[in-house]
């Protein structure tokens, strides 16, 4: 009887109570009294202990699937662990909808040009834009759940990936660093991450894909069956600290185990990685979910587990929590009875879950009295968070060339011939894992903001330009004082489950590009929207193309940007997060998850690739001329006096990293590095600081070089100004041993900035 009345209690509530965003604990419905769960004064592990005490078996397998039903008995709503918002809130999970006053969201650059500004701060505002408009979007009834499965950290280790444009780039250094103001941001954190997120968070962020994961489909060969074989010194130098800087300094609240295996173990059924060391080295405390149908193909594709019973054992065993799919709810009923898996090990898994849903505030009663219950849907969209796109796409964008300093072009232009598949598409500025932006406008009609007869013509009937109308396309381009041809890609090119086999433009597009170029009365400009690089050797080489922009997908604001770029009311500082290789890179196998070079094997991105390269890592042009000073002595020594020195096979000293890190690991040398604007104009300008060890790439075993800091100034014409770099031994001149554990070599080092050199020493 006492159970009916609660539950007859619980539906006049929701039935006589003005709707709210769905939550638990309501403290003006007389049943939530009864329950610790919904306690605000107890630790959040006990009221989660409390909520899977009162579940019935079925009732708890129900609720180890993203799609978590309701259970009325308890006062508790149905939840939706699968929401998106990889730059800006997405409908792409089931857990947003924009059905009701809210219809679209602020949608900044894809990641991979947000990340060539290599600001971190800017980065954080925008995931606090985009934290703070879920909030929005949830306060207006259209969310089903706050965990937003972003970001993407997986290294861009290979140009081919169609997912790579959702990464910050190939350095793990710097896609640590983009982790971290992500999730600090989204989660409501300070930059800083002095914040206690004990009791709120804003949103829930969850870094992915854990871990090696950056193939998707190449040559016959799925990440669903993929088996990645890496060694321990990639793992350890490479893959694995993206994620390690995501828990310890982000404190993400949530991770996702990806599809495929490493070293013949699924991740998300691999308890070392999951267990031991997120939860045990790094002290990871949120939940773990599965990439969509991971645990499924743990036993229909790569046949790991015998049965369905024995991957569900094997995932829940291993630490992970949730189920992306429908997996867990149909086999672990089966696994319990076969007593593959305990209830412990169910419980284990619930707790985490339930103790994120706590510290979102969705067990706190009505949301709108608690912390973020302020937070408008009418922020959603607000100008100042648009202007913030704008600010992202402009100190993105990339200039690769400038020849006789063609840009920026005359707003007194008498003519213009805007040409190319990409100058009048609005939904390709956004690329994958967009929502419906605010609003968008095409680069063509920003262009024409400035030249207002500027003419138009599409060249191809495609990004894929299997036709292309060279003879309209060079006729147009005769007439006109200037041309600016916007070509590149799409996600019919490069997105999830679509890596490209080429890194040529698709189609006729470089015909085009040439023609037009030959034919024009000037050298032309030739934007390239794109995620992954291509190959455009031919048009660095080609005099008649004066100037070349990588605009990334530059999102709603993008085209905007592009035109002031053009025109010089914005002075380009953009600089590339990754390597940019020739067509002849398509030989080295994809599925080679090696990052060193050996014989025959020319290694992977900056720090190792040995062979020809289209641009650096880092380059960037700009309007203006930068010049770098280093202010500190000649040469600088670092003592490790308290360290026992060990030799290795070079007969080079070292001290282990994990020996030093008993003490602190304190030992750092402070770094000033004077920055001068030699130019007309005024400009934001990233300063990147490498350093590399005296025989860095001799062997294959050091790097060549590698980014140890980073920077962003704004600087007037003629002004100058110090900026300060804190060079850690543990953290940045540290590197893998053949067996994966980190040490400091003895030796010299040599820290750069541009051309600027500066020699250090370090004695062991």
């Amino acid at each position: 009887m006492a159970k009916l009345i609660l539950l007859f209690l619980f539906f006049f509530y929701h039935c006589v109570v003005s709707a709210t965003p769905p939550h638990a604990c309501d403290p003006s419905n007389p049943a939530t009294k009864l329950y610790q769960f919904c306690r605000t004064d107890l630790p959040v592990n006990k009221r989660a202990r409390d909520l899977v005490s009162r579940l019935t078996v079925d009732e708890k397998i129900s609720q180890l699937v993203n799609t978590a039903p309701g259970i009325p008995r308890l006062g508790i709503p149905a939840y939706e662990w699968w929401s998106e918002a990889l730059h800006g809130v997405a409908g792409v999970g089931p857990g947003i909808r924009f059905n009701g006053t809210v219809k679209a969201a602020t949608s900044f650059p894809q990641v991979i040009l947000t990340a060539a500004s290599f600001d971190s701060y800017e980065w954080f505002r925008i995931a606090q834009v985009i934290g703070r408009e879920a909030r929005g979007v949830y306060n207006a009834g259209q969310a089903r759940g706050m965990t937003f499965w972003a970001p993407n950290i997986n290294v861009f280790r290979d140009p081919r990936w169609g997912r790579g444009q959702e990464t910050p780039g190939e350095d793990p250094m710097m896609t640590g660093s983009y982790a971290v103001a992500y999730v600090r941001g989204l989660q409501g954190d300070s930059f800083d991450g002095r914040k206690s997120l004990a009791g709120h968070l804003q949103a829930s962020a969850c870094c992915k894909h854990f871990t090696a994961y950056d193939l998707d489909r190449w040559n016959g060969i799925t990440r669903y069956v993929f088996n990645a074989q890496v060694s321990l010194a990639d793992l350890a130098e490479t893959y694995q600290p993206p994620f390690k800087k995501c828990v310890e300094e982000g404190r993400a609240s949530g991770v996702m185990c990806s599809y495929n295996r490493v070293n013949g173990i699924p991740t998300c059924a691999d308890p070392n990685l999951l267990t031991q060391t997120a939860r045990g080295l790094w002290r990871f405390q949120g939940y773990i979910t599965s990439d969509c149908d991971a645990v499924s193909i743990i036993h229909d594709a790569q046949g790991y587990a015998k049965t369905p019973e024995d991957a569900v054992a094997d995932v829940l065993k291993a630490g992970m929590d949730v189920n992306c799919g429908s997996y867990l709810q149909k086999h672990t009923k089966s696994a319990l009875q076969q007593k593959k898996v305990s209830e412990y090990d169910i419980d284990r898994a619930l707790i985490n879950l339930v103790s994120v849903r706590i510290r979102l505030g969705l067990f706190n009663g009505d949301p709108t009295k608690l912390p973020y219950g302020n937070i408008s849907p009418n922020e959603v969209c607000a100008p100042a968070h648009q202007a913030l796109a704008l600010e992202a796409a402009r100190n993105g964008i990339v200039l690769l060339k400038n020849n006789l300093k063609l840009l920026p072009l005359s707003k007194a232009s008498p003519s213009l011939a805007v040409i190319g598949p990409n100058a009048y598409a609005a939904k390709t500025l956004l690329g994958n894992y967009a929502g419906p932006p605010c609003k968008t406008v095409t680069p063509l009609d920003a262009l024409r903001g400035y030249v207002k007869n500027a003419v138009y013509h599409q060249g191809c009937d495609s990004v894929a330009c299997s036709n292309a109308a060279i003879s309209q396309a060079v006729a147009i381009a005769r007439n006109a004082d200037h041309v600016v041809l916007i070509m590149g890609l799409d996600l019919t090119q490069e997105k999830e489950d679509l890596d490209r086999v080429s890194l040529n433009l698709p189609g006729k597009q470089q015909e085009l590009i040439t023609s037009v170029a030959n034919a024009a009365k000037k050298p032309v400009v030739l934007v390239l929207i794109c995620g992954g690089p291509v190959d455009v050797s031919f048009a660095t080489n080609n005099n008649k193309i004066g100037s070349i922009i990588w605009a990334g997908y530059p999102g709603e604001a993008g085209g905007t940007a592009l035109a002031e770029i053009i025109f010089g009311d914005h002075n380009p500082g953009g600089r590339l997060p990754v390597t940019w290789y020739p067509q002849s890179f398509v030989n080295v196998k994809m599925t080679d998850m090696r990052m060193r070079s050996a014989t025959g094997y020319p290694g992977r991105t900056y720090k190792f690739y040995k062979g020809p390269k289209v641009f650096e890592f880092g380059h960037g042009l700009s309007y203006s001329k930068y010049s770098y000073q280093f202010k500190n002595p000649a040469e600088m020594s670092l003592y490790l006096n308290q360290t026992k020195a060990l030799t290795n096979s070079d007969s080079v000293r070292y001290a282990l990293v994990s020996e030093m890190e008993k003490q602190g690991c304190n030992v750092a040398k402070k770094v000033t590095v004077s920055v001068e604007n030699q130019g007309e104009m005024a400009g934001k300008h990233p300063v990147l600081m490498f350093a590399r060890h005296e025989r860095g790439g001799e062997d294959g075993k050091r790097a060549e070089k590698q980014l140890v800091g980073f920077k962003s100034i704004v600087l007037s014409n003629g002004e100058k100004a110090e900026m300060e770099f804190e060079i850690g031994l543990c953290e940045h001149l540290s590197r893998a041993n053949e067996v994966g554990v980190m040490v400091v070599e003895e030796g010299k080092y040599f820290l750069t900035v541009g051309d600027a050199e500066l020699p250090l020493t370090v004695n062991i």
